[in-house]
């Protein structure tokens, strides 16, 4: 497990580390913002690509094949980053490193299916979960301290030990715990997952800039949902599935899957937009909008196992409740934020959220995955991950969006101050938030632990 999160915590770290040098990385390489901004989108669509076919291909491969395989495709992708002379390489790069992410997260949770019994996942999901959380909540902050001392490569550098070492503890300790299958990968449903899933990502990650009225834009999206029609609809006639969307017949997968995308359209669109109104609204530099959002991720951290162990001994409820009150409370509080509210209660929130999306990312997954039969797991697996980057692509491109129209019209109607206008547009996206946020309370109240749950 060790060999397994680092890995992963490496690849998450990596997915938003990058995001706070872009604006010297345009500069470097004498791009615009548009190209740069592919450092990003390149990696959500690889993710969105790749994960989709992960269940198949936990299915056929060994777990030291696909362990050696994704660290391998980390560090090289890794490297070849942190050398690169040209922004061709440097994206070629990002791409190869999400291709490793692809196959480390569906694996890391595929072995915590297989080796912990049903009684003690929660509290490995729980250490699951604070990678999930401290991987993109503190790359923006490491990022920045590494601009303001080194250079841009060094945010790949420092991960390279990481990886060296989860390559040799895994190669060591890591045994072969998934059960191999006689499967075929069928290509046309590759071929329809890459289009569907990846037209969707494209289109929204690219519609901040094309804008939501662009051809490309409604074009990617309406094939990347044409796709997924035809993907679902040859699914169900297979014999042997790429993604058994079968699962679908259990009604709390349903529930926790829904669940489970308003957490990452919430979480991942915060971790953008909360940055943007502590610049825009409040003037603060980067690296010290990083400082304030680390008591939050910090303490997520060391409380993540926590919940995991009280989601075991009182169940799905109990913990995932109270998990959804507290994110609610956290976007009540960020509605009433405006040019002049206190860094303090900025960070006391913070906290309240994260201690909220603790609580409810992983549980929502374990009791998701509890709910079905043992052979469903890698299905279910790719499905969720599969999800949770959709839901993060589409959060970011819908908030992003809707945050400049907000502020643009501020600026046009009311008042022309900049500050005034960040802070609206903030408001008006955190309302937003705070209205999915109410919707999951009201899910985890259908919430309840599988009988037995199913083995």
């Amino acid at each position: 497990m060790a060999a397994l999160l680092v890995a992963g915590f490496v690849g998450l770290f990596s997915e938003t580390a990058l995001n706070i040098a872009f604006v010297e990385l345009s500069s470097i390489f004498k791009i615009d913002p548009t190209t740069v901004q592919w450092l990003a989108t390149g990696y959500f669509l690889t993710l969105g690509i790749l994960v989709p076919v992960s269940g198949i291909l936990m299915q056929k491969f060994t777990t030291r094949q696909m362990f050696i395989t994704s660290v391998v495709l980390l560090l090289v992708g890794t490297v070849l980053a942190a050398v690169a002379p040209v922004f061709g390489v440097l994206l070629v790069g990002r791409v190869i490193q999400a291709a490793g992410l692809a196959i480390n997260l569906p694996l890391t949770q595929n072995v915590i299916f297989t080796i912990f019994p049903p009684n003690k996942r929660g509290a490995a999901m729980g250490v699951m979960g604070l990678v999930m959380l401290a991987g993109p909540s503190l790359g923006p902050t490491v990022a920045g301290l590494i601009l303001d001392t080194l250079s841009w490569h060094y945010i790949f550098w420092v991960t390279v030990p990481f990886l060296l070492f989860s390559l040799i503890f895994g190669f060591i300790y890591l045994p072969n715990v998934n059960e191999i299958r006689k499967v075929s990968i069928d290509a046309l449903s590759v071929i329809l997952s890459t289009i569907g899933f990846g037209g969707i990502v494209y289109g929204f990650s690219v519609s901040g800039v094309e804008g939501w009225t662009s051809g490309t834009v409604l074009g990617a999206i309406i094939v990347g949902v044409l796709a997924i029609i035809l993907f679902a609809i040859r699914q169900m006639k297979m014999e042997h599935p790429m993604m058994n969307l079968r699962a679908f017949r259990y009604p709390l997968f349903v529930l926790g899957v829904i669940m489970s995308f308003i957490t990452f359209f919430n979480m991942l669109s915060m971790l953008v937009i909360l940055p943007m109104y502590m610049q825009m609204a409040l003037v603060i530099a980067a690296f010290t909008t990083g400082l304030i959002l680390l008591p939050g991720s910090l303490l997520n951290c060391i409380l993540a196992p926590i919940i995991g162990r009280l989601f075991d001994t009182y169940g799905p409820r109990a913990v995932i409740t109270p998990g959804t009150v507290m994110v609610a409370l956290g976007y009540a509080s960020y509605t009433q934020f405006g040019t002049d509210t206190a860094l303090w209660i900025i960070v006391v929130t913070f906290i309240v959220m994260m201690l909220g999306i603790g609580a409810v990312l992983a549980s929502v997954q374990t009791n998701t995955l509890n709910s079905l039969p043992r052979q469903f797991y890698p299905d279910g697996i790719a499905i969720t991950q599969t999800i949770q980057q959709v839901a993060g692509a589409i959060g970011i491109a819908v908030i992003v969006s809707i945050f400049t129209a907000k502020k643009n019209s501020y600026m046009e109607t009311v008042a022309n101050v900049p500050t005034e206008a960040a802070a609206s547009g903030s408001s008006m996206v955190f309302t937003i938030g705070l209205v999915l946020a109410v919707i999951n309370i009201i899910l985890s109240l259908f919430l309840k632990k599988p009988a037995s749950t199913i083995q």
